[in-house]
């Protein structure tokens, strides 16, 4: 799925400067050739060079798709169509719903102002802002790349099959795809140095789900096969996914709620907040929606009364987090927490490398 965190360890910066140093004192090369490569080594040093990989793939899918004209698609009503999910009327009455629920009935007494909650809100600002148009972009253009790289995969119109089957094989499909991308970002290093953003908050709250990397998404386009195979059979509506992400949003509430019997089919705030623990695996309960797909992969952990009120973050804070500074400081420490993903660890103490 680390940081630029400020409690970076002084030893691998003393290690980092006495090994260039040390380059630069034995090096036979002339000194107007020696301070480019340190300048470069310097750079890559600190660097950490896969995670731009990531940023190559978002910018050649961009650039596909502007060339395209996004694949004859309308940006502009996809990007409509977006914001309805994310700030639409409906998704603000949900989250308005959530959080009287969640001082009605906490998993966690927080105050109403904590600051995990304040910096979610930053969050949630970024992705119905800036992060909106990058998600339109990837998404349109990833759709395009695949229709004309594997048109095989459209598979004809079955007039068998009535749409809601459409939206249920859809919806079955997409979810399965949503657990295997978290899957992989919980397993896959590169990945996981843009999700462990997500996994910073030690104030969970429905606004939570709002706390991610804007290119964390272009791990999860792989979510978008399934609408791209059952294309010609219909497209999902918006009022669907409006629900989806609901239903998303609800799971990463600060509540005490499960859904009973139904817990074993549907994910509940108590079952995912299992998955955010503090102490132990956080690569389990990775289901979105449906809990069947981790029961398939033994990584189900139903909970217990034990584990509602279990703390939330990541272990040594490897990422800086907005409790970890005396005063707030919400906008220096999301632009070190979009940065992070970017820095190289030190292998010793797990932190970013010093400046």
């Amino acid at each position: 799925m680390v940081s630029v965190s400020s409690f970076d360890a002084a030893r691998g910066g003393q290690r980092v400067r006495e090994s260039s140093a040390s380059r630069a004192t034995t090096s036979p090369l002339p000194t107007d050739v020696q301070a480019p490569v340190g300048a470069k080594r310097r750079f890559t040093s600190r660097i950490y060079l896969p995670a731009l990989s990531i940023v190559a793939a978002a910018v050649v899918l961009i650039t596909i798709g502007w060339l395209s004209r996004w694949g004859g698609g309308s940006f502009t009503s996809a990007m409509t169509n977006l914001r309805i999910v994310v700030v639409g009327p409906a998704t603000l009455a949900f989250l308005a719903l959530f959080l009287v629920v969640e001082r009605l009935r906490p998993a966690q007494r927080r105050p109403v102002f904590a600051r995990g909650y304040r910096h979610d809100l930053l969050y949630t600002i970024l992705n119905a802002t800036l992060v909106a148009p990058l998600v339109v972009a990837l998404s349109l253009s990833f759709s395009e790349v695949a229709r004309r790289s594997l048109p095989w995969i459209v598979v004809p119109r079955m007039g068998v099959l009535p749409h809601w089957g459409v939206i249920a094989v859809i919806f079955v499909a997409m979810d399965g795809c949503n657990w295997l991308a978290h899957y992989a970002n919980h397993r896959i290093r590169m990945l996981w140095r843009f999700h462990e953003l997500h996994h910073s908050q030690e104030d969970m709250s429905v606004l939570t789900v709002f706390r991610t990397h804007p290119l964390i998404h272009v791990s999860y386009l792989i979510t978008l096969i399934p609408g791209v195979i059952l294309l010609s059979n219909g497209t999902i509506p918006t009022a669907f996914l409006v629900a989806y992400a609901a239903v998303v949003a609800f799971e990463h509430s600060n509540t005490n709620l499960g859904f009973g019997p139904l817990g074993k089919i549907f994910v509940s705030p108590n079952y995912h907040r299992i998955h955010h623990r503090l102490e132990g695996r956080q690569d389990i309960n990775l289901g979105f929606a449906l809990t069947i797909w981790d029961q398939m992969s033994h990584r189900a952990i139903f909970p217990t009364p034990d584990t509602i009120r279990m703390d939330t973050g990541l272990p040594g804070r490897p990422l800086l987090v907005e409790q970890a500074t005396q005063h707030p400081q919400h906008v220096r420490v999301m632009m070190a927490q979009l940065v992070g993903p970017f820095r190289r660890l030190d292998p010793e103490t797990d932190q970013a490398m010093p400046e």
